[in-house]
């Protein structure tokens, strides 16, 4: 084991990465940085089509400009996460004002539908260590396994698609992203994904 392995494990111990392996074997998709009008629809359509539940962590301003859209998540019974309200950097930002971030939120998402989220997931990953336990105390901080990259504009779709592909193994979770940078490689990469492992025999889950 890498030592960079042992030290992430030590910090972040407290962090979801990865599901345990489940026979068939399972994977979850995430979609980040949601609900925008210019591409949530086409995920939501997406998975519909091979009927398949996700998860979606949602920027709060986002959730305050598109309700409409971010009702139809839920509608179509999707799980939502907390992805901050203003997608903050964990690393270039005061604690107190990350927290305060994610309890606006919070409470934007209990505002439009009455309930509330006990999933987080620190955008772009940034997150210190020694803020860990806190908020942990009140969400389950889930991370990842697989990232697509599909919001690399130096990428193209069929890369991003191999490269997801390549890193996936039972029980990972998937980032993608509802956002415009990604619009290019998501829309030839997520439909490939879900045929490919499909085929192989894999169920999709929501966390």
């Amino acid at each position: 084991m890498l030592i960079q392995d042992t030290i992430f494990k030590m910090f972040y111990k407290k962090c979801i990465c990865k599901m345990p392996h489940d026979t068939p074997p399972a994977l979850y998709l995430t979609f980040d940085d949601g609900p925008i009008p210019e591409l949530t629809p086409w995920v939501l359509d997406i998975l519909e089509k091979y009927q398949i539940k996700a998860t979606f962590f949602c920027v709060g301003h986002n959730v305050q400009k598109h309700p409409a859209i971010f009702h139809e998540v839920i509608n179509r019974g999707h799980r939502i996460g907390n992805h901050t309200h203003h997608h903050l950097k964990g690393f270039i930002t005061s604690k107190n004002t990350y927290i305060d971030d994610i309890n606006m939120c919070q409470q934007t998402i209990e505002n439009e539908v009455y309930m509330n989220t006990y999933l987080f997931r620190p955008p772009y990953g940034q997150l210190p260590p020694w803020w860990v336990n806190e908020i942990s105390a009140q969400y389950q901080i889930i991370l990842w396994d697989v990232v697509s990259f599909d919001f690399m504009q130096t990428w193209s779709p069929q890369k991003c698609l191999s490269h997801s592909i390549k890193s996936t193994k039972p029980g990972s979770i998937i980032v993608f992203h509802d956002n415009i940078k990604a619009k290019k490689n998501i829309t030839f990469a997520l439909p490939a994904y879900i045929e490919h492992f499909c085929n192989m025999g894999y169920a999709f889950g929501k966390l």
